[in-house]
C-alpha cells in the first residue's frame, strides 16, 4: 500500500506542477477579462484546486475560473453595482448546484454522443492552438486563457494571428521557440532515457530556461522582455497585506432581484460547463475511470459558495487543465489538489519570481497541450467511423471553433440527434436484466433491437453496479442498431471487468465470445449491427 502511494507521488507531483503553470496564466487571464481583481482569478484557482479536488469523485478533473462565464462576470459585475454585489450571485449560484446534485440533475451528462464530446476535445485543442500563436510571438493584445471566436479588443481568433506579423517580439518569440524545443525534446527524448526526466517534467524545465533567459536580456535593446508580456501576479508586501486583497460578499442586496438572476444564469451555464468537462476527461482518462456527476456537481456547488464568500470568480470543471493533468500523467486527487496547493503557496511566497516567466513560454506549453488535443489523426479516425459519426464531430468542431463552446456543443448535439432521429426509431425497452436473485454469480442483459446514446446514463449504471467476481451474459441476438457510443462504453470497461473480476461473455448471431479484447472492433468489423 504504502509503495503504491509514492508510486502515485511520484507521477502526480510532476503533474501537479505542470498543470500550476497551465493555471496560473488562465486564472489571471479570466480574471482580466472578467472586469475582476486579478486576484479573484487566482482565489477560484485555488479553491477549485484543493476543495474541489478533496470534494469531486473526479481522479483527473482539475477545476478553476472559466473562460466562458467571463462575458457573464463582466456584464454582472456592471448591472448589480460593483463586484462586491456580484459575489453574493456566486454564493447562491453554489447553493442552486448543491440543490441540482440532490435533485440528481448530473444524469445531463450522460446524454451527450460521443462524436460531439470528441468534437469538443477536438475544437478546444485547436483554439487553444490558435489562440496561443500570438502570445508565442509576443503578441499579447488578447488576454490568456479566451476561447471564443470573437476577441474582446475587436478582433477573431484568425485576425489575431495575421496582425501578430507586425508585433513580433524578438525576445518572447525566441525564448518561446527555445521553451517548445525543450518541450518536444523531453517528451520525445529524454522522458524514455530515465525515470528522473519523468520525474522533472518539460514544462518545469522550459519555465526556469524563461526565467533566466529573462533576466540575462533584461536591459538588451532586441531581446530584452518588457513587463506587459510577463506573467502578473499581484504582490503583496506581508500577510496582512495578502489577506487585505480578499473580498467579502455584501449580502446587504440579497434582495435585489438581479442577483438572483444572475445567479440562477451562472449556476446553470457553469453546471452545463462542467459536465461536458468531465464527460471529455473520463474520455481521456487511460485507467477508464466514470466520474459520479451528481457528487460533481455537490463539490462544485460547494466550491462556488467558498469562492464567493472570499472574494473569487466562479468556479467549474476545466478541459484545459484537466487535459494537461491527463498528459503529465496525472492520476489521482494529489496532482489536482497539490496544483491548488502551489498556486496559494506560489502567490503567498514567490510572487515576484513568477512575475518573471515570460508569457510565451507559457504559451509554449499551452501548444503542446493543444496539438494533444487536436492530433490530425483523429479527423481520420472519426472519418472512418461513418457519416453517423463523422458528420456531428465536425459540426461541433467548426461550431466552436468558429463561435463558442455552448454555442458549438449545442450545433452538435442537434445535429446529432437529427441523425439518430433519421437512422431509428424509439425505443424505450432497450435493455431487460435478470438474474439478480440467482446467488450463481451469474447476470444477464439482453439487448433490444435498438440502443442508442440516449441509453448511456442507464448502461454506465448497471455495468458499475455490477457484483465483484461475476460473469456478465450480454446477449446482443436481437439488436440490428448498437450506437457507437454504447460500443465505446463496452470497450472502457474492459479495463474495469478486469480488475473487479468479472468474466463477459458476449452471444450473438455469430456465436459466443468470452472476454473480447475489443469491442470495438468486434462490431465494426460486424455489418449486422
Amino acid at each position: 500500500m504504502k509503495t503504491n502511494i509514492i508510486s502515485q507521488i511520484k507521477s502526480d507531483f510532476p503533474a501537479s506542477i505542470v498543470v500550476f503553470f497551465v493555471a496560473l496564466p488562465l486564472c489571471l487571464g479570466v480574471a482580466l477579462a472578467s472586469g475582476a481583481p486579478l486576484f479573484s482569478g487566482v482565489i477560484a484557482g485555488i479553491i477549485g484546486g484543493i476543495l474541489v479536488g478533496a470534494l469531486s469523485g473526479s481522479k483527473i478533473g482539475v477545476s478553476g475560473p472559466a473562460a466562458g462565464l467571463a462575458a457573464i462576470v463582466l456584464t454582472a459585475i456592471g448591472t448589480l453595482g460593483g463586484f462586491e454585489n456580484f459575489l453574493v450571485a456566486v454564493v447562491l449560484a453554489g447553493i442552486f448546484q448543491i440543490i441540482l446534485g440532490f435533485l440528481k440533475a448530473g444524469v445531463i451528462g450522460y446524454y451527450f454522443p460521443s462524436s460531439v464530446i470528441k468534437g469538443m476535445l477536438t475544437a478546444i485543442g485547436i483554439i487553444i492552438v490558435l489562440k496561443q500563436i500570438p502570445h508565442f510571438f509576443g503578441y499579447d493584445s488578447d488576454y490568456q486563457g479566451d476561447l471564443t471566436f470573437m476577441e474582446a479588443d475587436g478582433e477573431n481568433t484568425f485576425t489575431a494571428i495575421f496582425n501578430t506579423i507586425n508585433h513580433i517580439r524578438p525576445g518572447s518569440a525566441l525564448i518561446g521557440i527555445i521553451g517548445l524545443a525543450i518541450l518536444l525534446f523531453w517528451d520525445k527524448v529524454l522522458s524514455k532515457k530515465g525515470k528522473i526526466f519523468q520525474l522533472i517534467q518539460g514544462p518545469f524545465v522550459a519555465v526556469v530556461a524563461g526565467i533566466i533567459f529573462f533576466v540575462l536580456t533584461k536591459d538588451h535593446p532586441v531581446f530584452g522582455i518588457t513587463e506587459d508580456h510577463l506573467v502578473q501576479v499581484p504582490v503583496s508586501e506581508d500577510l496582512t497585506a495578502f489577506l487585505g486583497v480578499f473580498t467579502k460578499p455584501n449580502f446587504g442586496a440579497i434582495g435585489n432581484t438581479e442577483i438572483w438572476v444572475v445567479a440562477f444564469t451562472i449556476a446553470l451555464v457553469a453546471s452545463l460547463e462542467t459536465l461536458l468537462s468531465v464527460e471529455a476527461t473520463d474520455k481521456l482518462d487511460p485507467a477508464k475511470n466514470v466520474t459520479p456527476t451528481n457528487r460533481e456537481l455537490f463539490a462544485q456547488g460547494a466550491g462556488n459558495i467558498v469562492s464567493g464568500m472570499i472574494g473569487g470568480l466562479p468556479i467549474t470543471q476545466v478541459i484545459v487543465r484537466s487535459s494537461a493533468n491527463i498528459q503529465s500523467g496525472g492520476s489521482s486527487k494529489f496532482s489536482t489538489i497539490m496544483h491548488g496547493i502551489l498556486l496559494l503557496l506560489s502567490v503567498l511566497i514567490i510572487p515576484q519570481v513568477l512575475n518573471l516567466i515570460p508569457l510565451s513560454v507559457l504559451a509554449a506549453v499551452l501548444l503542446v497541450v493543444g496539438y494533444k488535443l487536436a492530433q490530425p489523426a483523429t479527423f481520420l479516425k472519426m472519418y472512418k467511423l461513418g457519416r453517423k459519426q463523422f458528420v456531428p464531430f465536425m459540426i461541433t468542431v467548426l461550431g466552436i471553433v468558429f463561435t463558442d463552446l455552448l454555442v458549438g456543443i449545442g450545433m452538435g448535439l442537434l445535429t446529432g440527434i437529427i441523425v439518430i432521429l433519421f437512422k431509428s426509431y424509439k425505443n424505450s425497452h432497450f435493455l431487460h436484466k435478470k438474474g439478480e436473485d440467482v446467488d450463481d454469480g451469474v447476470i444477464k442483459m439482453t439487448l433490444a433491437e435498438e440502443v442508442t446514446f440516449f441509453n448511456k446514463g442507464a448502461i454506465l449504471v448497471e455495468l458499475e453496479n455490477l457484483p465483484n467476481d461475476s460473469e456478465l451474459v450480454l446477449d446482443v441476438r436481437k439488436t440490428v442498431y448498437l450506437d457507437h457510443d454504447i460500443v465505446e462504453i463496452l470497450d472502457d470497461f474492459i479495463i474495469k471487468a478486469e480488475e473487479r473480476n468479472i468474466a463477459i461473455k458476449l452471444i450473438s448471431e455469430s456465436g459466443e465470445y468470452k472476454n473480447l479484447n475489443s469491442y470495438l472492433e468486434f462490431f465494426e468489423g460486424n455489418k449486422a449491427y
